[in-house]
């Protein structure tokens, strides 16, 4: 598998989710958070919220990470194990989950790794969340746009990536 080069035009961005007042909010986080997965869980354990915050990070056209934090509890999922090969945030993951770094010639595929039910209590399964994180066809950003319609907060998080794009 050869190293494909950025798209210029690809996002990297930090948002977060949160319940308030019975309804959701999503709100843009500072971009240095996309290379920093303490800093990125320390930022949601910082907003008041009804119940677990949720963190979603898109690093350019190559994989996202999603976090849901509740107190002490942390879940984590990348949606691609091999961006540790090029990327600090997913080498981070990885090293949170105590999963080792694979050898480049260990995988030719996509495989996400982490919490695979991590929004199962929310309506998004392991398979599904597995199918939209292995879809080639599918950009980062497109895959948090639509898993945030499956949670039920797409407006919301919307939002937050229009005003972080101007």
């Amino acid at each position: 598998m050869g190293l494909t080069m950025p798209d210029a035009d690809a996002l990297d961005f930090a948002i977060v989710v949160y319940r308030e007042e019975e309804r959701w909010e999503a709100e843009m986080l500072p971009v240095a958070l996309t290379s920093d997965l303490h800093g990125l869980i320390h930022a949601l354990r910082q907003i008041p919220s009804m119940g677990p915050t949720i963190g979603m990070v898109a690093v350019g056209d190559d994989f996202f990470v999603v976090l849901r934090v509740y107190g002490e509890r942390v879940n984590v999922f990348l949606s691609d194990i091999t961006a540790a090969w090029d990327w600090p945030l997913a080498r981070q993951v990885l090293e949170y989950l105590d999963v080792p770094v694979p050898e480049e010639e260990e995988f030719d595929t996509v495989l996400p790794v982490g919490d695979l039910s991590i929004f199962a209590d929310l309506g998004l399964d392991e398979m599904e969340l597995c199918a939209l994180a292995s879809d080639l066809d599918l950009l980062p950003d497109e895959v948090l746009s639509s898993i945030a319609g499956r949670l039920g907060f797409s407006q919301p998080f919307e939002r937050a990536v229009e005003a972080a794009i101007g």
